[in-house]
C-alpha cells in the first residue's frame, strides 16, 4: 500500500510517499517511506537506488522530517551533480539493523531489498545501489556492505556508531536490549564489524567510504570514524573523510548528506530506459 506524503511545489522537485507491505521474517506489517525523483510517475526509466537507514529509536520519517534529503537530492539532481533516484527509508525502530529484538538484518535482505524491487523501477545489482545512515544507521550500513560487497557500489556513513572496542557509557547500544538483555560485550562485539573484516578483505571488492562526524560528538564518533577511514586509507581504497562543527544530532547530518551523497553516486549506474514491459 503506498499514500503520498508530500509533492513539492517546485520544478524538477521529487516527492516521498509512505508504504507497508507484510515482512515475513518480521511477522508484521513493515513501513518505509520513498523519495521518487521528478519524472518517476510518468516515466519509463529505471532508477539506481538507495537505501537511507535511520538511528536509534528514529523511523522512516526522520530523513525526510530532520535531515532534508528530499530537498538535498532536489537540489543535486536539478544541478546535474548526483543523477535522478529513488531513495528508501526504512523504518528499524531501535534493532541496529541485527537478527536480535527482531530479525531486521534477514528482513532488510529477504524481505525489503525485493520488496522494493517488484514496487519500484530500481536497478536490481550492486552497481545500481548504494546504503548510508546516521549514527545506528551507519553502524547497519557499514555491516550490510561488509557481509555484502556484492550488493552496494558505494557507502556513507554519518557519525556511525561504530564503537571499537565498545560502546561509551552514555551509548543507547547499552540499553536498549539488543546486545544482551543486560549489555553484553561479547555480543557486540562479535557483532562489530572488525569481526567482519576478514572476509570483506577476502572478496576484493572495492566499496568508496564516505565518513564523517560532528568535531563535538557526544560520543566522540569522530575518532572511530577516523579509525575506519584509515583502514580504507591504507587500502587504497576510494574515501573522504570530514569532521564538522557540531554535536551528535541532525545539524550536523542535515549539512553533510548533501556532500556525501554526491560522493557516493560518482560511480552508480545512471537511469536507463527499462527493456521489459513498464509496470
Amino acid at each position: 500500500m503506498t499514500v503520498a506524503l508530500c509533492v513539492a511545489g517546485v520544478a524538477q522537485a521529487g516527492s516521498v510517499v509512505s508504504r507497508h507491505f507484510r515482512s515475513e521474517s518480521l511477522g508484521r506489517e513493515w513501513a518505509y517511506n520513498v523519495y521518487l525523483p521528478d519524472g518517476y510517475e510518468n516515466g519509463t526509466l529505471r532508477y539506481p537506488v538507495m537505501y537511507l537507514l535511520h538511528g536509534n529509536a528514529g523511523d522512516e520519517n526522520e530523513w525526510v522530517a530532520k535531515g532534508h534529503v528530499d530537498q538535498a537530492a532536489d537540489a543535486l539532481i536539478a544541478a546535474h551533480e548526483i543523477p535522478p533516484t529513488v531513495i528508501i527509508m526504512p523504518e528499524a525502530n531501535t534493532t541496529w539493523y541485527v537478527d536480535r529484538k527482531e530479525k531486521m538484518e534477514t528482513a532488510f535482505l529477504a524481505d525489503l531489498v525485493p520488496e522494493v524491487e517488484r514496487s519500484y523501477r530500481v536497478f536490481a545489482d550492486g552497481k545500481g545501489r548504494v546504503i548510508g545512515g546516521e549514527s545506528m544507521g551507519g553502524y547497519g550500513s557499514l555491516r550490510f556492505v561488509l557481509k555484502h560487497p556484492d550488493m552496494f557500489a558505494a557507502m556513507a556513513l554519518m557519525s556511525p556508531a561504530i564503537y571499537v572496542p565498545e560502546p561509551p557509557a552514555t551509548s543507547s547500544a547499552r540499553r536498549v536490549g539488543v546486545f544482551g538483555d543486560t549489555y553484553d560485550p561479547s555480543i557486540w562485539t562479535s557483532l562489530n564489524y572488525p569481526t567482519l573484516l576478514d572476509a570483506f578483505y577476502a572478496s576484493k571488492k572495492v566499496i568508496p567510504l564516505y565518513i564523517d562526524s560532528g568535531d563535538h560528538d557526544d560520543f566522540m564518533i569522530e575518532w572511530h570514524a577516523a579509525n575506519l577511514y584509515k583502514i580504507w586509507r591504507e587500502h587504497n581504497w576510494p574515501a573522504e573523510y570530514r569532521v564538522v562543527d557540531g554535536i551528535h544530532s541532525f545539524g550536523v547530518w542535515r549539512n553533510t548528506v548533501g556532500e556525501a551523497l554526491r560522493f557516493i553516486y560518482q560511480n552508480v549506474r545512471r537511469p536507463e530506459p527499462m527493456r521489459e514491459a513498464t509496470r
